[in-house]
C-alpha cells in the first residue's frame, strides 16, 4: 500500500529530505571555515542529484522489506500449525490434535481470544487436509479460499475463478500504464514498464496453474532464505503479492531514478532531458533568441535606412544635426504621445490643474 502510495503523489517528500541529507552530508565532509558549495552551481547540483537518487533508492527498498515483513508477520498456515510444506494429510491432523489439546477454549475457561485462535487452527487444520483448498490456498491466500470455498470444490474450479480474478487486475493496470503514458506521465522506462508487466503476468500465471511450485521459488529463493535467515519458506500467494509490490517499486525507480541518471547540471540546476519541464524551458529559451535576433535585425534594418536618408548630407555636420533634432522630435510627436497610453496620463495631468489657474500657469496650483 505504501508503494501505491508513493506512486500516486509522493514528490515533496524525497525533495524535503534530499534537502536535510544534503546539508548533513556537507556538515560531516567538509571542514569547519571550508566554503560549501552553494545553490545554483554545478558542483552543488550533482550533489543533490546523487543524494537524491540515493534517498528514493534507500526508501524504494524500505517499501520492499515493510512489504516482506508485513507477510512474515501474518504467517501461513504451516508456520500456525508447526507443519512443514510437505507435511501429509497425517501429519497435519496429528499436530492439530496435539495444539487442540493445548489451546482448547475450555481450558482457557471460554475466553475470546482463546475461543478465536481455536477456530484459526480449525480452519487452518481443514484447509490443509482437503486438496483442493490446501492448492487453491497456497496460490491466492487464505481470504479468496474463505470467500470461493462455498462455489468451488475441485481445483479446475479454483482455477477458473482465480483467472477471474487475475485478468481484469492486469487489463486495468495496462489500460492504466497506456493512458498514463498518453499523458506524458511515463516516458522514461516505457517499454521496460510493459516488459515488467509481462514478466509479471506470466509469473502469475503460471503460478496459479502448475501444480506445484515454480522453480526458482522451491530452489533458490526459500532454500536461500532458509540457510541465510532462517526463515519461513515463501507461498506462492506471498511470492506473488511481494512480486506485485516489486513491480510497483520498479515502477516508481523508472519514474524516480531513471530520468535523473542522465539529468544535466552543468547549469546548477537539476534539469532532467526530455522532461515537461525541460522541454518548456528549451522553447522559451529558443523564443527568447529568436526574439533577440529578429530586434537586432530590425534595428539594423532601421540603422540603414536611416543612414540612406542622411547620405545626401555626407560632410555637414550642421545639417545631420539639425536633421537629427528634427528626426528626434518627430518620434517624440508621432510614436510617444500619439501612444494611448501616454495621451491618457497627460489627460488625468492636465485635469488635476485648477480650473480658474491663470493662463501660462504651470503645475497644479
Amino acid at each position: 500500500m505504501s508503494a501505491l502510495l508513493s506512486l500516486l503523489g509522493w514528490s515533496f517528500l524525497p525533495g524535503l529530505v534530499t534537502g536535510w541529507t544534503q546539508s548533513l552530508y556537507y556538515s560531516i565532509t567538509i571542514r569547519a571555515g571550508d566554503p560549501k558549495p552553494q545553490p545554483g552551481t554545478p558542483r552543488w547540483a550533482e550533489h543533490r542529484r546523487r543524494i537524491h537518487i540515493a534517498v528514493v533508492a534507500l526508501y524504494l527498498l524500505y517499501t520492499i522489506y515493510e512489504a516482506d515483513y508485513e507477510l512474515r508477520r501474518q504467517g501461513t498456515f504451516y508456520t500456525d500449525l508447526g507443519v512443514p510444506l510437505h507435511a501429509t494429510e497425517r501429519e497435519v491432523k496429528s499436530r492439530f490434535r496435539r495444539l487442540a489439546a493445548l489451546h482448547h477454549p475450555d481450558k482457557a475457561g471460554g475466553a475470546d481470544d482463546a475461543n478465536a485462535y481455536f477456530v484459526h487452527l480449525k480452519t487452518a487444520a481443514d484447509t490443509l487436509t482437503d486438496p483442493a483448498r490446501r492448492f487453491a490456498y497456497e496460490r491466492f491466500g487464505p481470504d479468496a479460499v474463505a470467500s470461493w470455498a462455498p462455489r468451488c470444490v475441485t481445483v479446475r474450479d479454483f482455477v477458473i475463478r482465480g483467472a477471474q480474478t487475475l485478468v481484469p487486475y492486469y487489463a486495468v493496470a495496462a489500460v492504466a500504464m497506456y493512458g498514463l503514458g498518453l499523458l506524458g506521465y511515463l516516458d522514461w522506462g516505457r517499454y521496460e514498464r510493459w516488459l515488467v508487466l509481462a514478466v509479471l503476468f506470466v509469473f502469475e500465471a503460471h503460478t496459479v496453474t502448475r501444480p506445484d511450485m515454480p522453480g526458482i521459488l522451491d530452489k533458490v529463493v526459500n532454500p536461500l532464505l532458509g540457510r541465510l535467515l532462517g526463515r519461513a519458506p515463501y507461498l506462492q500467494f506471498q511470492a506473488i503479492a511481494l512480486a506485485r509490490n516489486l513491480s510497483v517499486t520498479v515502477y516508481i525507480a523508472f519514474s524516480q531514478i531513471g530520468p535523473l541518471l542522465s539529468a544535466d547540471t552543468s547549469s546548477g540546476q537539476v534539469v532532467v532531458s526530455g522532461s515537461r519541464g525541460g522541454n518548456e524551458e528549451k522553447a522559451l529559451r529558443e523564443g527568447l533568441e529568436r526574439l533577440e535576433m529578429t530586434v537586432k535585425r530590425l534595428d539594423a534594418d532601421a540603422t540603414r535606412l536611416l543612414e540612406t536618408e542622411l547620405a545626401p548630407f555626407a560632410g555637414d555636420e550642421q545639417i545631420r544635426s539639425s536633421m537629427w533634432a528634427k528626426v528626434k522630435e518627430w518620434l517624440v510627436q508621432n510614436t510617444i504621445r500619439s501612444d494611448p497610453m501616454v495621451r491618457d496620463a497627460l489627460g488625468r495631468s492636465f485635469a488635476k490643474r485648477r480650473i480658474d489657474a491663470p493662463a501660462g500657469a504651470r503645475g497644479t496650483r
